[in-house]
């Protein structure tokens, strides 16, 4: 059994959250190179030795300024696929934001289920191991992965973040659409456990179609209760603006959210609104299309620990 340590790598873009990951577990990043050339194609490969190496490799796998989310995908393939070329023992991926993660089943004929391609491809490049932070559909990202897959929970780290900001008024979790019922019924039970007190669970309505959303009808009791809007993902923030109308509509008293993935891609029209008083994300997308003053009311959760802790105690992936 080789007890070496693997290497590590963060591509262009997640060379912040590599290094973060990385200090928590005392180590550094190994060095590699990616070059672009004229017509937009790039190559990267390592810049040490990974023979017989087993290799971990970060890449948020978001669109940004710099590169699209089907450039960064490219690239982490690109890359992957190198260190087995270069006979790397085992690769494991380290995706904070996994694209393609809402593509997850069909709904017009003959549609394409993405999340199962991505799947193939990381497969087919050598990908060995992948790790995910609160993928959209945990089944179906079990489903897509034949190789073993990782989905990790930042619940808890959600909850011990808001807990200081509740004092003693009543709470309610509030799923913004059915699909996400059992996400905040997860972090319900989180929620109450660290308040030692109960905390009530409510749901919104929610049709999406061409046109746009539709559904305001809230499901639970939220008069007078402090509102944590919880869900895996900020896209627009429409969702969560529904949401946040019809818990003042019904009485709620103040309006907090949370989400893993904050895309904001309407920069800041959510915080704009005034709906509501913070708004937390994980560290696995850097809120760059926000504009400075928004910052002041959005919280940035630290999950660098949790990548770490996995990646230190796993069988087969420890760093």
């Amino acid at each position: 059994m080789n007890d070496t340590p693997p290497l590590l790598f963060a591509l262009q873009g997640s060379q912040a959250y590599g290094n973060a990951v990385a200090q928590r577990l005392g180590r550094t990043l190994s060095a590699h190179e990616e070059r672009d050339y004229e017509d937009g194609e790039h190559k990267c490969w390592p810049g040490e030795s990974v023979d017989g190496r087993s290799v971990i490799v970060f890449h948020s796998l978001y669109g940004d300024a710099h590169h699209s989310a089907h450039d960064k995908l490219c690239r982490l393939l690109f890359f992957c696929g190198a260190l087995k070329d270069a006979a790397a023992r085992q690769v494991t991926a380290v995706t904070p934001y996994l694209c393609y993660g809402r593509k997850d089943r069909k709904v017009e004929f003959q549609d394409a289920i993405i999340t199962r391609h991505v799947a193939r491809l990381m497969e087919s490049c050598g990908v060995d191991r992948i790790v995910a932070l609160d993928v959209h559909n945990p089944s179906a990202f079990d489903n897509a992965y034949r190789i073993p897959s990782w989905n990790l929970q930042c619940t808890p780290l959600f909850a011990q973040r808001l807990a200081p900001l509740l004092g003693e008024q009543a709470v309610t979790v509030v799923s913004p659409d059915m699909g996400g019922v059992k996400r905040a019924e997860q972090f319900r039970q989180v929620l109450a456990h660290l308040l030692a007190r109960p905390v009530s669970v409510a749901m919104m309505e929610k049709h999406r179609q061409q046109a746009g959303l539709s559904g305001e009808h809230l499901v639970g009791n939220v008069a007078g209760s402090t509102v944590i809007v919880f869900d895996d993902l900020i896209s627009t923030g429409q969702t969560l603006l529904r949401a946040a109308q019809a818990c003042r509509q019904a009485g709620a008293s103040r309006l907090l959210a949370a989400a893993t993935h904050g895309l904001f891609t309407t920069g800041g029209e959510l915080f704009d609104s005034g709906a509501f008083e913070r708004v937390l994300v994980a560290d696995s997308i850097a809120p760059f299309r926000l504009p400075v003053r928004c910052l002041a009311q959005l919280d940035i959760v630290d999950t660098s620990a949790l990548v770490a802790e996995l990646l230190a105690n796993r069988p087969g992936t420890g760093a």
